[in-house]
């Protein structure tokens, strides 16, 4: 198995002027710990992994100039959520943006799609229904915050202009839970949470798929408060939109760039028990699922 040297070599004897893709990223997912590590959460779906995430490294100029370990993190990340990374398939994505606490060295970001959280949602056996849609112009009647009663007609689509989105779960035990969110709304959230330097203007998935976003946002607002959270659902939470790090003496994970959320912090604040009644937050499982996240990167430096 590889030593702590021989990892820390593989990251610094890297020429200046090599682009990471083509040596540091290589040389760390064929070596015998991280290959261990992917091979203990993905099995015989571990090579195939990898390789997926090569390609798409390969295929993207700005991820490419990642820093190697961030694009590792995030990639296993992913796995353990067991969501592939295809930009195509939106469960999941390895976005690179410039880190402020490093210099603005570049790094990779794990950011979690609205269809990796329906994901993880269906699989927790606890969700009878549950989507998330863009509203347009003409379809929304009437929106209650209090009652949550919304009057939403589909027929009555005016334009191809949207106006917000809403979100809707339905638990196997018949409670329920609406939520709408205007455009103003949602684009008052991005500005708030964006890391650039230029908080209104739109970046990584943003730009790419709005939409996408703006429902994922939702959702997870949604079913942060409200819904019925899996032990993976709550690794989403914490993992989304974080940028990660391995200290490469203890093998250890660790959150370099905590996200600054208020729907993320809302997490653990609001559980409903099986007969659909609020029951008090029970703080000890953040802590699990950090203690998880943490034995999970053990022996990196091995």
């Amino acid at each position: 198995m590889a030593t702590n040297t021989s990892l820390k070599q593989q990251m610094q004897n890297a020429p200046a002027k090599t682009n990471p893709n083509e040596y540091g990223l290589k040389a760390l997912l064929k070596s015998d710990t991280i290959k261990h590590k992917f091979e203990e959460v993905l099995k015989d779906r571990s090579q195939g992994f990898t390789a997926s995430v090569l390609s798409l490294v390969n295929n993207d100029s700005y991820l490419s100039e990642s820093e190697p370990m961030s694009i590792i993190t995030g990639a296993m990340t992913a796995a353990t959520l067991d969501l592939p990374l295809d930009k195509n398939l939106g469960y999941a994505y390895l976005v690179p943006f410039k880190d402020k606490n490093k210099g603005y060295r570049q790094v990779a970001q794990f950011v979690l799609g609205y269809k990796g959280y329906i994901q993880l949602a269906q699989r927790s056996g606890q969700y009878k229904a549950l989507n998330v849609i863009e509203v347009y112009e003409g379809e929304l009647k009437s929106w209650n915050k209090l009652t949550e009663e919304i009057e939403f007609d589909p027929e009555g689509k005016v334009s191809d202009k949207v106006i917000g989105y809403v979100g809707y779960f339905k638990l196997v035990n018949g409670f329920e839970k609406t939520t709408y969110w205007t455009k103003d709304e949602i684009e008052a959230h991005r500005i708030r949470n964006n890391k650039g330097k230029d908080a209104k203007a739109l970046s990584g998935v943003w730009r790419s798929d709005y939409d996408a976003m703006a429902k994922k946002t939702v959702l997870r607002n949604l079913l942060s408060k409200w819904g019925i959270l899996s032990i993976q659902m709550q690794t989403a939470q914490i993992t989304d939109e974080s940028v990660q790090e391995i200290d490469t003496n203890t093998g250890e994970i660790k959150f370099a760039d905590p996200v600054e959320d208020d729907e993320q912090d809302d997490s653990t604040d609001i559980e409903v028990n099986e007969d659909g009644e609020i029951i008090e937050p029970n703080s000890s499982k953040t802590e699990n699922v950090e203690k998880d996240q943490t034995e999970l990167f053990k022996g990196l430096g091995d």
